[in-house]
């Protein structure tokens, strides 16, 4: 097999951003998780926007590249539009890191694809009930790529603290702000990835994964953030994904602003940080359990602080990025999310309405307008 992570970053571009996220598709009645997601997909008459995943209970909405987080936003609020339209009277749809009480096992969509996945991992792959926002943004030249993933992976604690949104599994309260890695790392190449160091080092990996039996493709490089082989940008897979595209988009427009600053800063001449994998995981761990509540060790001292000052701070220095890109607004509003705690106000939305009533509260919110 050919391999060439380098060559889609080859091709000059500007810094676009793309979304993704991955819904639940819902029961109307029971609001329990529904296998019917390739039904819909099918009927999206082949809109590339509209995507089946592995799970079946599933389906993935894509944006566009674009220019600004709101374009790429609009794109989301259409699409989600779409699906309840295509929906209707048969299902309901939700974002969330996961669904709070659907059983810890569900189908896989058919396909040679999923299906060799399954055969693979086994009920491993049935418990991938869970669900994603991915933002991309191009990054050029190739180099400046992969130094700005690199440098990248050490605010992925941040970014996973800022969208930790899936504190319930299975019925059970797990104590944690997001279950969602803990799924997830079931399967290999997940959480924190180590350093690409070089496109030869990165080709060679991938190499030794095809030959292993392990990575079939550049789309099995499962981890929290990688550079993709096949959109030719930096892709952030760590956040949760959000229950309104405004939750969605004020992520998106961290990722984008803090991206760009990284860009900036290479082609300034300096040299990016790339820090240790263990550690950055560490902070990963504190994110998972604690959300914007966590406090997360600085990445060469080990002093540790507040999530929220740092995610604060992080914001402050991206400012200016986000000016340029266009994302000031979706900006700010991620100030919102710090502030939220997510985790929290899922407890106590379950804890007045119970866990269907929780998964209906997020169910309201799929619409933009109906998002407060």
């Amino acid at each position: 097999m050919a391999i060439d992570p380098r060559g889609a970053f080859v091709h000059p571009s500007p810094p676009t951003v793309g979304i993704e996220e991955e819904l639940m598709v819902l029961d109307p009645v029971t609001l329990d998780l529904t296998p019917r997601a390739p039904g819909l997909v099918a009927r999206a008459g082949g809109d590339p926007g509209i995507a089946t995943e592995l799970p079946a209970a599933q389906v993935e909405l894509r944006s566009r590249p674009r220019r600004t987080v709101a374009e790429a936003a609009a794109d989301l609020a259409r699409g989600r539009a779409d699906l309840v339209r295509l929906g209707a009277g048969e299902v309901r749809l939700a974002g969330a890191g996961a669904h709070p009480f659907a059983a810890a096992e569900g189908e896989v969509t058919p396909g040679p694809r999923y299906l060799g996945t399954l055969r693979e991992f086994g009920a491993i792959a049935r418990r991938q009930l869970v669900f994603g926002l991915h933002v991309h943004v191009a990054v050029r030249p190739a180099d400046r790529a992969l130094a700005v993933h690199d440098a990248l992976r050490s605010h992925l604690p941040e970014l996973a603290a800022l969208a930790a949104n899936a504190p319930f599994h299975a019925g059970r309260d797990t104590g944690l702000a997001s279950v969602r890695p803990t799924i997830a790392g079931l399967l290999p190449r997940q959480g924190v990835p180590p350093p690409a160091r070089s496109w030869e080092a990165l080709e060679a990996a991938l190499r030794w994964g095809a030959a292993a039996g392990a990575v079939a493709d550049p789309a099995s490089w499962w981890w929290e953030l990688r550079l993709n082989a096949r959109t030719g940008t930096v892709e952030v897979r760590v956040p949760d994904a959000q229950a309104s595209v405004a939750d969605a988009a004020a992520v998106a427009a961290v990722v984008h602003a803090l991206t760009a600053t990284l860009a900036a800063r290479h082609e300034a001449g300096e040299a990016l940080p790339v820090a240790e994998t263990w550690r950055i995981a560490e902070n990963r761990w504190w994110a998972c359990r604690d959300g914007v509540g966590a406090h997360l060790a600085d990445l060469e001292t080990g002093r540790r602080e507040p999530a929220r000052e740092r995610l604060h701070r992080l914001i402050d220095a991206i400012a200016p990025a986000a000016r340029e890109l266009g994302c000031a607004e979706e900006l700010e509003a991620a100030r919102g999310l710090v502030e939220r705690d997510l985790p929290g106000r899922w407890r106590a939305v379950a804890a007045d309405r119970g866990s269907r009533g929780l998964v209906g509260w997020l169910a309201d919110r799929f619409l933009p307008g109906r998002d407060g």
